[in-house]
C-alpha cells in the first residue's frame, strides 16, 4: 500500500471512530480503495483490519419496535459511551437464521450477538458448538437476573453461560374487542382459534411449534407431553381453511390487526401491548398453559468477548433494561424483589411480580427439540394445504 494511501486510510477510520463518516461510506470507501490497490484478499483483507480498528459487534433481532427499542435505549448509548458501533440486523424466523449462522465460515464467525427465543434455541446453538463461556465477572449487573431465568440455561451448559436472559413474554391470543366479546373470548380460551364465525378472519404466525403447541391446547392435551399427534394435525388442516394469513414478522402481525384484515390470531404479548398503547381495539387472552417464552442474547463463538461482556453488561444496567422493556413492551429478566420496576412495567403481559415466575409454562427443550425434524416437516405441508 502506497504511502498517500495509508494515510487516506488512517484518516478514513479517524472520521469514521468520531462520527464524521457514517459506516456505508466507510465500507464503500474500504472496498475501493482496496480493489485500486490490489491487495491480497481484495477489499475484505483492508476491511477486517480497519474494522478491527473500529471495534463494531454485530447484534440480530427481530426488527419492528423490538429493535427500535434497542437502538434509542441500548445501542445508541452503548456507542456514545464507548465508541464500539452495534451493527443490528433482523431476522424473520429461528429456522432461517440458524441456517445462514451454520452456513457462514467460520461456522458462526460472521455472527456475534443473537436475540434468540426460548431455551430451545439455547440448546441448538449449544449442541452445534457455537457457544462461549462467558466471563461473569465481567458482566456484574447480572446480580440483577431471575434466577429463574437463569438456571435453565446453566442446565444446559454445565454451570456457566453463553448468553444472558434479557427479557419473557407469552404467545398468546389477540382479538379485536369490536368484533369479538371479551366474556365470548374467555369461554373458548384456545378455541378462539377454531371458531367458525371468524372464517377468513384468522390468522396465525408460520412457526410450527406455536401452532402445534395451540392445537395441543385445543385438543385438550400438555404441549410437553402430546399424546395424540393425528388428533394435532386434524385439527390444524381444520384451521388452515379459516386462517387469512400465516404472518411471518412482527410488523405483519400488528399491521393485520390495526388494519382489521384479521380479528384473531397467535400473537406476542409485547406487539399487542404496543397496539394497546397506539389506541387499538385489541385484547389479550393468555389461555391455561399459555406458550410462555424468555429471550436471551446468545453470544456466538468467535465473538469478542470482552466487547461482547461490556455490551451485555451495559444492556443489564436497570436504566438500560428498564428502558428497553418499556420500549419493546416486554418485561425485562431483572427480578422485581432486586430492581424497582415502574408501573409501566408492571402493567405488562407477562409481568411476574414475584421473580419466580411459578406457573408459567415453557417449552420443553429436549421434547420440541427432539421432534423438531418430523413436525416442522410436517407442520409445513400442513400450511401448504396438504
Amino acid at each position: 500500500m502506497s504511502e498517500k494511501m495509508q494515510r487516506d486510510l488512517d484518516q478514513r477510520i479517524d472520521d469514521y471512530l468520531n462520527g464524521k463518516l457514517d459506516r456505508r461510506s466507510f465500507m464503500k470507501y474500504l472496498c475501493l480503495a482496496g480493489a485500486a490497490a490490489g491487495l491480497a484478499g481484495g477489499p475484505f483483507g483492508l476491511a477486517r483490519s480497519a474494522m478491527a480498528a473500529a471495534k463494531t459487534i454485530r447484534f440480530d433481532g427481530w426488527g419492528g419496535t423490538t429493535s427500535e427499542a434497542f437502538r434509542q435505549y441500548a445501542f445508541g448509548p452503548f456507542t456514545a459511551q464507548t465508541g464500539i458501533e452495534v451493527v443490528d440486523a433482523e431476522f424473520g424466523d429461528m429456522d432461517t437464521y440458524i441456517t445462514r449462522v451454520k452456513a457462514s465460515f467460520p461456522p458462526g464467525g460472521e455472527f456475534n450477538l443473537a436475540h434468540l427465543s426460548g431455551v430451545f434455541d439455547y440448546a441448538r446453538y449449544v449442541g452445534l458448538g457455537f457457544d462461549t463461556v462467558l466471563d461473569e465477572s465481567k458482566i456484574p449487573n447480572l446480580q440483577y437476573v431471575m434466577p429463574a431465568m437463569m438456571e435453565p440455561y446453566r442446565r444446559i451448559t454445565n454451570g456457566k453461560l453463553s448468553a444472558v436472559p434479557y427479557d419473557l413474554g407469552q404467545t398468546g391470543i389477540a382479538y379485536n374487542t369490536r368484533h369479538i366479546d371479551k366474556a365470548k373470548a374467555e369461554k373458548l380460551g384456545a378455541g378462539l382459534l377454531w371458531e367458525k364465525s371468524l372464517d377468513g378472519k384468522l390468522g396465525s404466525w408460520g412457526d410450527w411449534r406455536t401452532n402445534i403447541w395451540y392445537a395441543a391446547l385445543y385438543t385438550g392435551q400438555n404441549p410437553n407431553d402430546i399424546k395424540n399427534m393425528d388428533a394435532i394435525w386434524d385439527a390444524l388442516r381444520q384451521q388452515r381453511n379459516m386462517v387469512k394469513k400465516y404472518w411471518g414478522s412482527g410488523a405483519e402481525l400488528m399491521s393485520l390487526l390495526a388494519n382489521e384484515e384479521i380479528y384473531a390470531t397467535v400473537a406476542w404479548s409485547g406487539r399487542v401491548a404496543a397496539l394497546q398503547e397506539q389506541g387499538h381495539p385489541i385484547g389479550f387472552l393468555a389461555p391455561e398453559n399459555c406458550y410462555s417464552w424468555q429471550e436471551c442474547i446468545f453470544v456466538l463463538k468467535g465473538t469478542d468477548l470482552d466487547v461482547a461482556q461490556n455490551l451485555l453488561n451495559f444492556m443489564l444496567a436497570p436504566k438500560a433494561a428498564i428502558a428497553v422493556a418499556i420500549g419493546q413492551k416486554y418485561p425485562p429478566s431483572l427480578d422485581p424483589t432486586k430492581v424497582e420496576m415502574p408501573q409501566s412495567v408492571q402493567s405488562l403481559p407477562a409481568f411476574d411480580p414475584t421473580g419466580q415466575l411459578k406457573g408459567y409454562l415453557f417449552a420443553d427443550p429436549e421434547y420440541w427439540n427432539g421432534h423438531q425434524v418430523e413436525w416442522a416437516e410436517k407442520w409445513d405441508r400442513v400450511k401448504a394445504g396438504a
